[in-house]
């Protein structure tokens, strides 16, 4: 199995709310160009489109569930929220993002019996979201949430997983 498998699907681990046992594991980081002027930017259009990866077993994605519809409604939310709006003719942002699992991770592990330390496969998960000037086509602003995989979630453990990251991705987003 590859190390890193992008899909959006996979990035069903982030979710919002505050910071409760759901999404306690979900880290967020975003940063921006120092020298850009975020408010000056009003619009917005989609960098085309991200391939899911199957999950034939629904490990890490609950059948039925479009991770990627969930994400992109998630970030237009929040762009919305900044005063955004959407302009496929004539944006002043382009708005990417990717999600991507490492099934290979590993992690030091406690057995709760014998107190003893193992090493132990623990896959994460992470979502990155990139806001690229339309003119120049420079990253002037990037949030990235990652979060151990959870095993058979349900659609709304991940709805809320996914929530909680987008949410705090762009509460970091300068005004």
């Amino acid at each position: 199995m590859k190390k890193y498998i992008f899909t959006l699907a996979t990035l069903l681990l982030l979710i919002t709310g505050c910071a409760s046992s759901v999404t306690q594991d979900i880290m967020v980081e975003a940063d921006s160009d120092p020298k850009a002027n975020l408010s000056g930017y009003t619009s917005y259009a989609w960098l085309g489109a991200a391939a899911i990866v199957f999950d034939e077993h629904g490990q890490w994605e609950p059948p039925q569930f479009d991770a990627d519809a969930e994400i992109k409604f998630l970030i237009d939310r929040e762009l919305r929220k900044h005063g955004m709006t959407e302009d496929s003719v004539n944006p002043d942002l382009v708005i990417a993002y990717a999600a991507g699992i490492d099934m290979d991770s590993m992690d030091i592990k406690t057995d709760p019996e014998s107190g003893l330390e193992a090493l132990e496969n623990a896959p994460i998960g992470a979502l990155t979201v990139i806001m690229i000037d339309a003119d120049t086509g420079l990253a002037i602003w990037a949030g990235v949430a990652t979060a151990d995989i959870q095993e058979n979630p349900t659609v709304e453990t991940t709805k809320q997983r996914l929530d909680y990251a987008v949410s705090q991705m762009f509460a970091k987003l300068p005004h």
